[in-house]
């Protein structure tokens, strides 16, 4: 449904697309939806307002004169979508300012901004892993939790744009069960000023919490992931508590929201064996039963951000 409906809502041209980070600015210029074409990747300004609007013009001025081609940038925090007011720890500099104004106004053209999880969302949800489907959620699992939600090909951003931030509701019940034993997990303390949260234990940050927590020992997410895979026992045990802590919440969303398919963005997107087992554990717990996986890896990964604010051009 959300394929013909899309296509006629979509603007027909040129539209430009960025990927903003704490690191680097990736421009790309689109013709169409799903088609990007990288001009240029720039450091990113991360600490002033003034080099930041500066370091755009330029390299619009180079790469796109034309001041008919819309900019949709895909951000790297949050972007209030009645304000395009931006709050961003990774690029200190744009937090409060509005973005599609200020930045509208000094480059001389339509600006678009939105959340770079909802980017990837939309990416997915039109080109990628939820074609097909009319309700897409999206889970990134990165360092941390994040998450988008595409209807019927348009996104979802909520009020302040909190839509899909299922990283920062609480973990429905710490108790894990590890070979027979109730084991009680803790509520970690997280960024947001909470306890408890989801983004605590659920990107690859929490994975090594929750290993060091249980086994006393120190090891990176990717060194966990393959012990788990080799059949080490205490590796074993942290993916268990992980799918245990991962699989509630995650099944509540797709009871609350109805979606039919959840593609997974983010570094833990490649680990695809713990995708398939957040998937197993996820279709135990969710009332519609099936056989068709839900929880999927990604196609895009690191370019999802980009694919998705040029969809989100196209789309404006």
């Amino acid at each position: 449904m959300h394929d013909r409906s899309t296509r006629q809502s979509q603007r027909s041209g040129t539209v430009l697309a960025a990927d903003v980070g704490g690191s680097f600015i990736r421009l790309a210029r689109s013709t169409h939806p799903g088609n990007i074409e990288l001009l240029e990747k720039l450091p990113t300004p991360a600490d002033s307002w003034e080099e930041f609007g500066c370091a755009l013009e330029t390299t619009l001025r180079t790469h796109a004169p034309n001041e008919e081609w819309p900019l949709a940038l895909s951000i790297a925090g949050l972007v209030d979508p009645d304000t395009t007011t931006a709050l961003s720890a990774n690029i200190p500099c744009i937090t409060g300012h509005k973005l599609s104004l200020e930045l509208g106004e000094r480059l001389q053209r339509r600006v678009i901004a939105a959340n770079d999880a909802d980017c990837l969302t939309l990416a997915e949800a039109i080109e990628g892993a939820g074609k097909g489907h009319d309700i897409v959620f999206c889970a990134v699992l990165g360092t941390g939790v994040g998450g988008g939600l595409v209807v019927d090909g348009r996104l979802v951003r909520g009020k302040g744009g909190l839509t899909g931030e299922w990283g920062h509701g609480p973990i429905l019940n710490t108790s894990v069960d590890l070979d027979g034993q109730t084991v009680l997990v803790p509520r970690f303390s997280c960024g947001c000023g909470q306890s408890g949260c989801v983004d605590t234990v659920g990107g690859a940050r929490g994975i090594e919490r929750l290993h060091r927590f249980l086994n006393a020992a120190d090891a990176t997410s990717h060194e966990i992931i393959q012990d788990w895979l080799d059949g080490c026992q205490m590796a074993g045990r942290t993916i268990s508590a992980y799918l245990q802590l991962v699989a509630d919440p995650l099944a509540a969303v797709v009871n609350v929201t109805g979606t039919s398919i959840i593609p997974v963005g983010g570094g833990l997107a490649t680990a695809s064996e713990l995708i398939s087992a957040i998937d197993e554990a996820v279709r135990a717990r969710i009332l519609r039963k099936t056989e068709q996986p839900i929880v999927v890896p990604g196609i895009f990964g690191s370019d999802g951000g980009l694919v998705g604010a040029a969809i989100l051009g196209h789309q404006a």
